[in-house]
């Protein structure tokens, strides 16, 4: 992060400076709270997209029995395998999937921060759409567009896991973690041709690749994801993670679902593709940061208040709490698996 961002940091505290010393970005969405830039509830945004567009989901707040926990599982309709994740999350940690009924005792247990359990989706597809609407327009627009491949193995009928993993340079950093969660699984022989997922979440911190589709935002696309967002409550910046099936079904709004929806702290993800150096990243990320500042401008003009200095500095001091914390979970779900 130090890498990427630290040389353009500069620009955005230009920006926080036009909007009088203090932090702009939370204007941009003003009804997600702090405008989606940190410590964002899911389960709030969930909430305000329309039914049926995302996963059955429960809040499960710290401390929450078991057997609570499956009666409202029952009572949502939801079946294995599930996922549970951090009501408060951030580049994949502490999500899980529960395969089956005896897994959830171990895996709430873990838990002490509100977290969610939502069915799994099955749609084998996942992409990050970036939407930025000004506030007026009749119309937004997509600014950039990620395809996911999740960390998945293909078998030669010779090679164990572990050695398939030190053979990528992208897999191999996730050696470490991947050895706390499936333990002696890595010096499994997969056969000739055969296809492991080793971790369906399409999170680029823990081992998905991410490619740039932004090539592919035609109008049918456009108009789709407008749709869609125009009926989330003055949501006019971020990023809408899905699983779909096929892409001409999405283009159509068919057989997909809305994983999550990010505001303000939203990166054009579409910068990690190998084939980008990091000034078309940085390009990018002035882009965007500058399409921020534009959004929560005119919102400002609206009477929406920007955050001072004071709160964001709590801001930032409460994110950096919650980090330790998140991660202490993520590492216990790790060591229990």
């Amino acid at each position: 992060m130090t890498a990427v961002y630290g040389l353009i940091y500069p620009i955005f505290l230009w920006l926080c400076i036009r909007s009088g010393w203090k932090y702009f970005f939370t204007a941009a969405n003003p009804k997600i709270r702090y405008g989606g830039f940190l410590m964002e509830s899911k389960k709030e945004i969930y909430d305000q997209l329309p039914e049926g567009l995302y996963p059955k989901t429960i809040l499960v707040k710290p401390g929450a029995g078991v057997t609570a926990i499956e009666e409202e599982i029952k009572r949502k309709g939801l079946s294995y395998p599930l996922i549970a994740k951090p009501d408060i999350g951030m580049r994949g940690l502490a999500a899980k999937k529960i395969e089956i009924e005896a897994d959830l005792d171990e895996c709430v247990s873990k838990y002490d921060i509100d977290f969610i359990i939502q069915e799994f989706v099955p749609y084998e597809n996942e992409v990050g759409i970036f939407y930025c609407c000004y506030p007026g327009q009749s119309k937004g627009f997509i600014s950039g567009i990620v395809g996911k491949e999740f960390l998945t193995l293909t078998g030669d009928g010779i090679s164990p896991v572990i050695q398939l993993l030190q053979n990528d340079k992208r897999f191999v950093l996730q050696i470490e973690s991947l050895r706390k969660e499936y333990g002696d699984e890595l010096n499994e022989v997969l056969a000739a041709g055969e296809k492991k997922v080793l971790v369906p979440y399409g999170n680029h911190a823990r081992g998905a690749k991410f490619l740039d589709y932004s090539n592919l935002a035609d109008e049918e696309l456009v108009t789709m994801v407008d749709g869609i967002c125009k009926q989330v409550p003055e949501f006019y910046y971020g990023r809408m993670d899905l699983r779909y099936s096929s892409w001409e079904e999405l283009k159509q709004g068919k057989n997909f679902s809305i994983i999550e929806l990010n505001g303000a702290g939203s990166e054009p993800t579409h910068i990690y593709d190998p084939g980008h150096s990091l000034f078309f990243a940085w390009k990018e990320i002035v882009r965007h940061w500058i399409i921020l500042w534009r959004v929560s401008n005119k919102n400002h003009k609206r009477g929406c208040s920007y955050m001072t200095y004071s709160e964001g500095a709590k801001m930032f001091r409460d994110n950096s709490e919650y980090v330790k914390k998140l991660e202490a979970v993520h590492n216990a779900l790790l060591r229990s698996s």
